[in-house]
């Protein structure tokens, strides 16, 4: 019996592993150690972008902004994840892969980035709109710049009907 990925589990299973790679303290902190040195590259600014979605296991201190700053990016990987799997879920049933579910991934990540980067933006001290929809825009460049990965994963899945 052959096994082929579904749109929504190739979808979600690549943005969870860009989180999951990309996002980690060790990853994020050697992006910003070496930003320092050449801020300026098209290189530098890819390895920033992939880095959005922070999340850690612990605070770089106790203060009560700092926590609320660690619990809203760990809360925005996860939301990235689960809002990514929602939109695949709910939209990909009509998709069979190819160029249909290469820019329904994309836009999936775009959507869903801004999304979670929206929602979390209350948790932290000082919330306003201004600053949520600030976010979301940064949020939906993440989306615009790595999307294109889960893009083409997607692409190359089988749709739930085939």
């Amino acid at each position: 019996m052959a096994r082929t990925r579904t749109v929504a589990g190739a979808g979600t299973l690549a943005t969870a592993a860009l989180v999951l790679l990309f996002g980690n303290q060790p990853f994020t902190e050697w992006v910003d150690r070496r930003s320092l040195d050449s801020p300026d590259t098209a290189w530098e600014l890819f390895l920033r972008t992939l880095t959005w979605p922070r999340w850690a296991f612990g605070p770089a201190d106790n203060t009560s902004d700092s926590m609320r700053t660690l619990l809203a990016q760990d809360l925005r990987a996860i939301l990235l994840i689960v809002f990514v799997a929602l939109i695949l879920a709910w939209v990909s049933k009509s998709v069979v892969g190819g160029v249909g579910g290469f820019f329904l991934g994309w836009s999936a990540v775009i959507f869903g980035a801004a999304l979670a980067a929206f929602l979390t933006s209350f948790i932290i001290a000082n919330p306003s709109l201004l600053g949520a929809l600030t976010t979301a825009f940064s949020a939906s460049g993440y989306g615009l710049f790595v999307g294109w990965i889960v893009g083409a994963v997607t692409a190359g899945a089988k749709g739930a009907g085939s």
